[in-house]
């Protein structure tokens, strides 16, 4: 059985070194951005290889591609082949705790046609508490042929998303993963501009967790969600945040809840705000 959404500790414990599993250790932190490839390197899950949002699952920032512009294809193939994924391989990956950047990597391998990934719940905080084992210093895989392409219904861009807005024939259901105080424009720690895109709902992707740090219920998530979204399906959601990462969190939460189908806007906030000429909500 693949997993696909999220699988505990316990039952990623019974399958180290099990070759046809590939762990990726993906935490990091925006405003140190070493620290995740330090702490691997001090203590990770045993086997475990490791991926960096700013090296391995962004591409070049050219100003206006937003902070993590999205990889093209043979980038992604390129990352994927390295890290040892290949047809048939379980991946599961894991950040510091709540998935913010393991989702990034979730995605990643399923808009690429990988769809045997899941996201450790709990993070190596959980794994830790557990008192599982670890292990330390750098680790590889052998190199794979990776074989994926781009699904492209998963993703919609800039120029799409502005006529989407637009438009009352190709109805769009925005969701705004950031903060609320983000999502307001009452603060903007990161980007240039304050606000958000407009029409946008806000659903801050910590709402996803309960108070252990895990993922809620699908039952519990499905009623969070329909608060925010209603009646609409899920194929018309596009979910985007300030980079591109934790609207993946948002996304692996409708998945997990059963509700398939919605996009990603990569480039989120920081490649919409790049643009004076992109509309702006407040409020």
């Amino acid at each position: 059985m693949a997993f696909t959404t999220l699988i505990s500790s316990a039952t990623l414990s019974l399958h180290l070194g099990d070759d046809a599993w590939v762990v990726v250790d993906c935490r990091f932190k925006l405003d140190d951005v070493t620290w995740g490839q330090r702490e691997y390197a001090a203590a990770h899950i045993p086997g475990a290889v490791y991926a960096d949002l700013d090296r391995d699952l962004s591409a070049a920032k050219t100003g206006t591609n937003g902070r993590h512009p999205l990889p093209d294809a043979v980038a992604l193939a390129s990352t994927f082949s390295r890290l040892g994924i290949t047809t048939g391989t379980q991946v599961v990956v894991y950040d510091q705790d709540n998935g913010m950047y393991a989702s990034r990597l979730w995605w990643m391998l399923r808009y690429m046609g990988h769809d045997a990934v899941a996201v450790l719940d709990g993070g190596f905080a959980k794994w830790i508490a557990e008192g599982r084992e670890t292990g330390g210093g750098g680790e590889s895989r052998s190199p794979s042929a990776f074989s994926g392409s781009p699904r492209r219904e998963m993703i919609v861009d800039a120029g799409t998303l502005a006529a989407l807005i637009g438009s009352t024939s190709a109805p769009a259901t925005l969701l705004d993963a950031r903060a609320p105080q983000r999502f307001r424009g009452e603060s903007e720690p990161l980007d240039k501009v304050a606000g958000h895109i407009p029409g946008a709902s806000n659903y801050f992707f910590q709402q996803n967790l309960d108070a252990n740090g895990t993922f809620r219920t699908p039952e519990q998530l499905r009623a969070q969600l329909g608060g925010v979204l209603g009646d609409a399906p899920p194929r018309d959601v596009v979910c985007y945040c300030g980079s591109g990462v934790t609207a993946c969190h948002n996304l692996l939460a409708m998945e997990h809840a059963g509700l398939k189908g919605a996009k990603l806007y990569a480039g989120s906030w920081s490649e919409w705000c790049s643009d004076e000429r992109r509309p702006v909500e407040r409020g």
